[in-house]
């Protein structure tokens, strides 16, 4: 097994440093433009959902499920999923708001108020570090998948590649309006990836004597709530706030309709 290390933690880190891909997708795109904006949100809000309660709640359950009750594993899930958005909400309260005016430039012909600039960025931090955290258990999986099977390896890479994407995208997106600094958008989605394969090399050194199907199960259902806390509390609002209706649900129907059809060519 210790000889598939080194492939087992390179899929790993492609898996993670996807999210760059997107950023760099993202800020080719010319965000004078309220309506890409409107719809990146949404298309972001859209994967967050799909993905927290199609696959990783299904996931956490059967996961719990190996080492308890079916039963008690949904208790077990279910708590972990509304902890997870609680512990998203005690960082939303804690982390204070940018109210300098001069913490940051206007935008382009956005036209924000400094208020609103603040927000984004606020959203772009709170959307990497939870990415981050949801990519933490992702680089485990990932790796002890390709640590054991190298095929099923490839397969948990790719897929969980094609989210990093659009969330990396999620990240880049409020970041850049907020800051007008590609360089720094760039910066915190990838930084957001790089938590994949620290996933990875944590749970080899350290975790994997302890990890057990109920630890791992109930922090994906954890990972779940904080993605749709995001989504619904940050991304769906802004997306609402900064452009048309239409526009910002048009996004998250797209959203979670792209990340169906891969789930479906990838099963």
């Amino acid at each position: 097994m210790s000889s598939n290390y080194y492939p087992a933690l390179g899929l790993t880190l492609l898996a993670g440093l996807s999210t760059g891909i997107g950023s760099l997708l993202a800020l080719m795109v010319n965000h004078t433009n309220k309506k890409f904006l409107t719809f990146a949100l949404g298309f972001s809000a859209g994967i967050m959902l799909y993905v927290s309660f199609v696959e990783i709640m299904p996931q956490a359950g059967d996961t719990v499920a190996k080492e308890i009750a079916e039963h008690a594993a949904g208790w077990i899930t279910t708590t972990a999923f509304f902890g997870g958005m609680l512990f998203i909400w005690l960082i939303d309260q804690l982390v204070p708001d940018f109210e300098n005016p001069h913490e940051m430039s206007m935008i382009g012909t956005l036209n924000a108020e400094p208020s609103e600039e603040a927000r984004l960025h606020r959203m772009g931090i709170f959307t990497a570090v939870a990415i981050a955290i949801h990519n933490f258990p992702e680089g485990l999986a990932v790796f002890f998948s390709a640590l054991s099977n190298p095929d099923l390896g490839i397969i948990i890479a790719a897929t969980i590649a094609l989210h990093n994407i659009p969330e990396g995208m999620a990240v880049a997106v409020p970041i850049y309006f907020a800051t007008k600094s590609r360089t720094r958008a760039f910066g915190y989605s990838f930084l957001s990836g790089l938590a994949e394969p620290l996933g990875a090399i944590i749970g080899y050194t350290l975790l994997k004597p302890f990890l057990s199907p109920l630890v791992f199960g109930s922090v994906l259902a954890g990972v779940g709530g904080i993605m749709v806390y995001i989504a619904l509390d940050e991304l769906l609002p802004a997306a609402e706030e900064y452009g048309e209706h239409h526009i910002a649900i048009s996004g998250l129907i797209l959203g979670m309709g792209v990340m169906a059809v891969s789930l479906l060519l990838l099963a």
